[in-house]
C-alpha cells in the first residue's frame, strides 16, 4: 500500500476513521429483505475454516511479492490455478509493464562514537552507493526549515530525518521529499528495532543519492549523540539498482449478474508487497478476503442481478500500474460507466469497523442502510469519504468507492516490515472483514436500482 504519489490520499484515508459519521439510522431504503441473506453469509464466513488456511498457505510459500520479482508472479500462477478450479464464471488475468527495482545486499554501520550494526532498509527505487560504501559524518535534523538553515553544515554529510510518527500521509513526506536526503526514521507509531519499507523518488535536476530507512530507536540514539557533541559516522552500504520494466497481471475473477451482468461491482486489493515480511496485512489478507467473499456467494447459492468482480492489483506499491491500467481497459471499452461500486480493503484484515464512502448523498444513504445489515458482526458504521490507492483511477472517472475500515491501531506497527506476517491476524476478525465485504458487495449488487451517482 502506499505509493509515493498517494501519500496525500493515505493521509485522507485515516482522516475518513476518525471522522464521526455514523450509521444513517432513519435510511429511507428498506434493505429488511436482505435479512436472511445477510446472515446466511455471516454464518458461512465464520464457519470457514479454509479461508484462513488458504490464505496461510499463500502467504507462507511466496513471501514478500515485490513488483518485477519472481515471487510475485509465482504467487499470481498459483492464485489463477486456484480460482480455475472454483466455481467461478470468468478468471482471467490483465498485462501490466510493471517497474523491477532490486534491494540487493544492504548494510548500515555506525563507525564512530562507537561501533554497531544498524538495522536499515534501503528504499524503493533509490540508488545504491559505490561498491565500498559511503563512509560520512551524520546531520540529524528534525525539518526541512531546520535542514535549509544548516544547509552548509550537509554538505558532504549523510542528512538523517529524524521526525516522529504523527499520521502517515503527514510523516511519509519526509521519507520521500528532499533531494539530499540519504537517512530517515522509519515511518511507524512503534518499532522493536523494525526499519519500515517504502518508495522514494528523486527532483529533477539533483543529484540521485542512496536513501535508506533506519528504526525509530536508533534515530532517535543519533540525535542524542549529535545533541550532546559527539562525532556521528556511518558507513552505508547499498547494491541497489533499478533494472527494466518487467511483466506482471492484474487478476480479474468474477460471478456474472443474473438480469444485469453489464453492471459491475469491483472488490480487492493489491497483490504486490515490499520485499519484507510476507505482505499479510499489506495486502494479501484484503486481496484474499474479497476473493473469499466472492466464494461465499457462490458457494452460498446466491445470485446478485449485477456482476460482483474481484481485482488483485498490481504494483500498488511502488508505482499504482495495476490501477491506471485497470482504469485505462475500462475506459477503452466503455464499461467504466457501468462500475456502480468500487470497494477497497488495505488497511489490514484486523477487526472491522465499516466503511468510508465517497458518492453522492443519495448513494451514501443507500450503503449506510446496507450498514444495518453488518451490525452482527460489528462492523455497521458507514463514514464519508473513503476510497483506496488501487480504486482511486476509477473513482477519478466518477464511480463511487468505499474502503474497508478496521481496528488500525496495530496497522503501522508492522505495515512495510518484516513484521508483517500472518502470526498477527486473527482468524476470526478475518472472517468476519469476508462477512463485511460479501453483503456490502451482494447486497449492492442485487438492489432494485443502481447506486446513483448523484
Amino acid at each position: 500500500m502506499t505509493t509515493f504519489i498517494l501519500r496525500s490520499l493515505f493521509c485522507s484515508f485515516l482522516v475518513w476513521a476518525l471522522l464521526p459519521y455514523q450509521v444513517v439510522a432513519q435510511s429511507n431504503y428498506d434493505v429488511s429483505a436482505y435479512t436472511d441473506e445477510a446472515q446466511q453469509i455471516i454464518d458461512a464466513a465464520l464457519q470457514d475454516g479454509e479461508s484462513f488456511k488458504r490464505l496461510t498457505y499463500f502467504t507462507d510459500t511466496f513471501g514478500h511479492r515485490l513488483s518485477g520479482s519472481e515471487s510475485l508472479e509465482q504467487s499470481i500462477d498459483w492464485i489463477l490455478q486456484e480460482m480455475q478450479r472454483q466455481p467461478l464464471d470468468r478468471v482471467t488475468t490483465q498485462k501490466v509493464m510493471v517497474p523491477h527495482w532490486v534491494r540487493g545486499e544492504e548494510s548500515l554501520s555506525l563507525v564512530s562514537p562507537r561501533s554497531l550494526h544498524l538495522p536499515m532498509l534501503g528504499l524503493g527505487g533509490s540508488v545504491g552507493t559505490p561498491p565500498e560504501g559511503i563512509q560520512a559524518e551524520v546531520l540529524v535534523v528534525n525539518s526541512f526549515d531546520e535542514l535549509e538553515a544548516k544547509a552548509q553544515q550537509a554538505k558532504g554529510n549523510i542528512v538523517l530525518y529524524n521526525v516522529p510518527f504523527t499520521m502517515y500521509g503527514e510523516t511519509v513526506q519526509y521519507r520521500l521529499q528532499g533531494a539530499i536526503a540519504s537517512l530517515v526514521r522509519s515511518v511507524g507509531p512503534y518499532s522493536m528495532q523494525t526499519p519500515h519499507a517504502g518508495t522514494s523518488n528523486y527532483e529533477e535536476g539533483t543529484p540521485k543519492i542512496p536513501h535508506a530507512a533506519i528504526t525509530s530507536e536508533h534515530a532517535a540514539m543519533l540525535e542524542r549523540m549529535q545533541d550532546r557533541g559527539q562525532k556521528v559516522t556511518v558507513n552505508l552500504s547499498m547494491e541497489a539498482e533499478t533494472r527494466p520494466d518487467k511483466l506482471s497481471r492484474n487478476i480479474i475473477a468474477e460471478i456474472k449478474g443474473s438480469e444485469k451482468p453489464e453492471e459491475i461491482v469491483v472488490m480487492g486489493g493489491h497483490i504486490d508487497s515490499w520485499d519484507v515480511g510476507q505482505g499479510v496485512m499489506d495486502d494479501a489478507g484484503g486481496c484474499f478476503a474479497a476473493w473469499e467473499a466472492l466464494l461465499l456467494m457462490k458457494k452460498l447459492g446466491l445470485k446478485p442481478k449485477r456482476t460482483v468482480r474481484v481485482v488483485m492489483w498490481t504494483n500498488e506499491e511502488n508505482g499504482l500500474r495495476g490501477a491506471t491500467a485497470y482504469r485505462d481497459s475500462v475506459k477503452a471499452d466503455g464499461s467504466i460507466d457501468d462500475h456502480i461500486l468500487a470497494i477497497e480493503s488495505d488497511s489490514g484484515v484486523f477487526e472491522p469497523r465499516g466503511f468510508g464512502f465517497t458518492g453522492s448523498d443519495n448513494a451514501f444513504a443507500m450503503v449506510s442502510a446496507i450498514g444495518q445489515l453488518l451490525e452482527p458482526v460489528g462492523s455497521e458504521t458507514i463514514s464519508r469519504g473513503g476510497g483506496g490507492a488501487d480504486i482511486g483511477p476509477i473513482m477519478r472517472e466518477g464511480v463511487p468507492g468505499m474502503g474497508l475500515q478496521v481496528d488500525g491501531s496495530r496497522y503501522f506497527w508492522y505495515h512495510h516490515t518484516a513484521a508483517d506476517t500472518i502470526d498477527k491476524l486473527d482468524e476470526e476478525e478475518y472472517q468476519q472483514c469476508i462477512a463485511t465485504m460479501a453483503i456490502m458487495a451482494f447486497v449492492v449488487a442485487d438492489l432494485p436500482h443502481s447506486l446513483p451517482r448523484k
